[in-house]
């Protein structure tokens, strides 16, 4: 009896050490991320200093090396991986004015990948398109453009935000306004279909029928926010203007003015250059060949600097190593950070890893990933591993609840199939996570636009999903089983009406940009 009694006493005193270490684990790391929080700073030299990561460019190259030197800054080994090569150009200044019927600076920029124009620029008359019943009435057309400036993008109805309308408007207003908007697109919609060309190619269209420049305004429905990608075309300058300045130019042109603008566009073509993931490591001491990866993808699109797509998964991501390297040095599996290249050209630095590294997918603990803005993380899907919950549930308990209790979970849920790059793990199999945030407005305002800028980034949010991976980087690392990978049955998809299939891994583009 005495000898059970030891026994018993021994396991609670151990389950209460145990415990304790944990908890004073998770005050260390809470207490690092807010008292000695490096976010602002990493911001400030990411995204101000080094500015968009467009895959190809010099700056993205600049950050990527900017990102090691960090890492080593605080002794945690890294490197750059080569894993394919891109059509390398630098963006220049852009200047677009109007100089007929008269003179204004306009707002707008280039696309990328742009050819750039000499120093004198081109100035030519604007034309818009007319409509068309078939693509033989578009070819018909098509000689119009010849020495033109083309422009392609609808006119909008009205310059203001939904949600504006809805404040002060009334609601017939609204209603009517919403009505008219619709009819719009879809006559726009149809219009484009009937040239026999897609929005996303017609611009080839215009450029081989001798159009001397492509005006677009890609608007974001939020006030002074459009969508800036690349250009489609091969040596005619393409520019995105905004809905303010493209609306009245389009307006001048549909009642007859001489409207003509100059487009300097001081771009450069850089050739072929290679580009990478940057890939940080803090080695395990137990079980060196398991990993705990921080993901995060590192390129962005340029027309702001990338500040929340995904200037501030990036630093999450380098700020939870950073914490964790001071107040965990040795963790029991190997922290791998992964700051992925070409993600917005679909995921072609993380499914290339995966191709190229199969011995670390294999050992993949567990994969956090953070991309879809600034707020704090509300939502955690088990990606449709069967015992998700088991393993992220146990990890989740030691989480205090000032980070967890906007966090709706969602078991076993169903594999990511895109959209970021823990998609590329779950096509191969590992337990591979999404730590999604709270909107702050990012579809309209910050997601591929102009206005990603360091101003839209909310700190506080930040460094709450800091130390929620750090903490959940923690808690899988000492976690002294491996997680299962065994996968839930998928149901019936509701598109196709097909039994759910997992994903498959994708092939990377590694030749980007050189077709």
């Amino acid at each position: 009896m005495k000898k059970v009694l030891l026994i018993g006493a021994y396991f609670l005193c151990s389950t209460f050490a145990i415990s304790q270490t944990v908890e004073d684990m998770v005050n260390a790391i809470e207490k690092e991320g807010i008292e000695n929080s490096q976010l602002e700073q990493l911001a400030y030299e990411l995204m101000d200093l080094n500015g968009p990561r467009l895959v190809g460019t010099p700056e993205m190259k600049s950050a990527h090396d900017w990102a090691v030197n960090t890492y080593k800054k605080w002794g945690i080994s890294a490197e750059n991986q080569q894993w394919g090569t891109w059509k390398g150009w630098q963006r220049g200044i852009t200047h677009v004015d109007m100089v007929s019927p008269r003179v204004a600076s306009l707002h707008a920029t280039q696309l990328a990948w742009n050819p750039g124009t000499s120093s004198k620029g081109v100035t030519a008359s604007l034309i818009t398109l007319p409509s068309f019943t078939d693509s033989l009435s578009f070819v018909k057309w098509l000689p119009n453009v010849k020495g033109k400036i083309v422009m392609v993008s609808m006119l909008q109805p009205t310059g203001r935000p939904d949600e504006n309308w809805e404040e002060y408007a009334t609601k017939t207003s609204f209603e009517k306004m919403k009505s008219e908007r619709d009819s719009l697109e879809k006559i726009w919609r149809q219009n484009i279909n009937n040239t026999g060309y897609t929005s996303r190619n017609i611009n080839t269209a215009f450029e081989k029928a001798g159009a001397v420049g492509i005006a677009q305004s890609r608007w974001s429905e939020g006030f002074g926010a459009n969508k800036i990608f690349s250009a489609g075309t091969e040596k005619i300058p393409a520019v995105d203007i905004s809905l303010e300045d493209y609306g009245m130019l389009y307006r001048m042109v549909e009642h007859g003015a001489d409207t003509k603008i100059k487009i300097v566009a001081e771009s450069k073509d850089l050739g072929v250059v290679p580009t990478f993931n940057t890939i940080a490591t803090i080695p395990g001491t137990e079980f060196p060949d398991e990993y705990v990866v921080l993901s995060a993808h590192f390129d962005s699109w340029d027309g702001g600097t990338g500040a929340t797509d995904n200037g501030t998964g990036t630093i999450t991501m380098l700020e939870a190593a950073r914490i964790l390297k001071k107040v965990y040095p040795n963790p029991k599996r190997t922290i791998l950070v992964g700051h992925w290249g070409s993600e917005e050209q679909g995921l072609n630095g993380s499914s290339s890893f995966v191709e190229d590294h199969p011995e670390i997918v294999a050992g993949v603990q567990a994969l956090f990933n953070q991309d879809n803005g600034t707020g704090r993380v509300v939502r955690l899907s088990g990606q449709g591993f069967l015992h998700a919950y088991d393993y992220l549930g146990r990890w989740l308990e030691a989480v205090p609840e000032t980070y967890k209790n906007e966090i709706e979970t969602t078991f076993p849920g169903s594999p990511g199939r895109g959209g970021s790059d823990y998609a590329s793990f779950v096509a191969a199999g590992a337990p591979a996570f999404s730590l999604s945030s709270l909107s702050w407005d990012y579809w309209n305002y910050t997601w591929h636009t102009n206005l990603d800028t360091y101003d839209k980034i909310v700190f506080d949010d930040v460094r709450n999903n800091a130390i929620l991976t750090a903490i959940l980087t923690y808690m899988a690392c000492e976690d002294p089983e491996k997680t299962s990978r065994e996968k839930a049955v998928l149901g019936i998809n509701p598109r196709s009406g097909k039994k759910g299939e997992w994903p498959t891994p994708r092939t990377p583009q590694r030749k980007g940009g050189q077709d």
